[in-house]
């Protein structure tokens, strides 16, 4: 691997692995931070890590701690992300503010698709991918993982596109901008809590020997930017879309009744849907990480194996 970047504080777990070329998996903070209550959070995170350990790779948690970017977290600094309020939300445009300030920052997945590439990890695992917000053609809100997919070289593991998200305009954007999307072992494109969305997977793959090759081949092509890796949720941990999608049109609607827009309505959005749902909302994020967790350690292990 090249150095790592000077700015970054990486583990030395992680640091060793990727000086050795073993698999490392990307994990970010936002979740932790802004996306479960404390403790289970922290909790989550915890078994999250053990689950990529398990799978046969390193964990690498992201975020920023006292102005500085960290590439793996201990204990302590998990707990710390879990349970302090003043943590911010930290998205690309974010960083140096936060770095330069000196403050705590739990990293998005723009953000921690960012600090990994800068760290030489080239797999990410999240739970869902932010996209285009509903309302988008008036509002113009358009998360920012969308431009650093067609940025950033790191392929990122998730459940799919947020549910809460406008997915069929989020498909066209990342079309656009020239970023594989494919999803694993289906032929459908997963919306996060469910296997399905209503639109078609743009590409399939099976497997995570054959995500690692695609991976290998773009890269090797210099084809710059990322790749999107939707596995669904498995299917005893699902809610069915037209369940789920009643309980989002409400928590929507709420949300601009409130005024509540921009970095704030994903987290608000989460966080009221876990209420309407009586914490079924919840248990299935928990299990769509993990089950995200165990394909991304697959998928670092056989990209290390090329």
């Amino acid at each position: 691997m090249t150095d790592p970047h000077p700015m970054l504080d990486i583990a030395v777990e992680v640091r060793d692995a990727l000086a050795s070329g073993r698999p490392v998996v990307a994990l970010e903070s936002t979740i932790i931070s802004h996306g479960m209550p404390y403790p289970k959070n922290v909790q989550t995170a915890r078994e999250v890590e053990q689950i990529i350990r398990e799978g046969g790779a390193v964990p690498a948690t992201i975020a920023v701690l006292h102005g500085v970017p960290r590439i793996g977290l201990d204990d302590a600094q998990l707990d710390l992300l879990g349970s302090d309020e003043h943590v911010r939300k930290v998205s690309i445009r974010d960083l140096p503010y936060v770095i330069a300030r000196g403050e705590h920052g739990a990293t998005t997945v723009a953000s921690t698709m960012r600090l990994a590439a800068l760290a030489g990890i080239r797999v990410f695992v999240t739970g869902g991918l932010g996209g285009v917000h509903r309302g988008a053609e008036h509002s113009m809100d358009v998360s920012a993982d969308l431009t650093e997919l067609s940025l950033t070289d790191v392929a990122v593991v998730s459940a799919g596109v947020k549910s809460l998200l406008d997915i069929g305009r989020t498909l066209e954007v990342l079309e656009t901008l020239g970023v594989p999307v494919v999803t694993v072992g289906s032929d459908d494109f997963p919306s996060f809590y469910s296997r399905s969305s209503g639109f078609r997977s743009p590409l399939r793959l099976d497997g995570a020997a054959e995500v690692a090759r695609a991976m290998r081949a773009k890269w090797g092509l210099g084809l710059a930017g990322g790749m999107v890796v939707a596995n669904p949720i498995p299917v005893e941990d699902e809610i069915p879309e037209t369940e789920i999608g009643a309980l989002i049109a409400r928590a929507v609607a709420e949300a601009e009744e409130k005024g509540i827009s921009g970095a704030a309505i994903t987290p608000y959005l989460l966080g009221r849907i876990v209420e309407l749902s009586g914490g079924e909302s919840l248990r299935a994020n928990i299990a769509l990480v993990k089950n995200n967790a165990r394909l991304g350690a697959a998928i670092a292990r056989e990209y290390a194996a090329l």
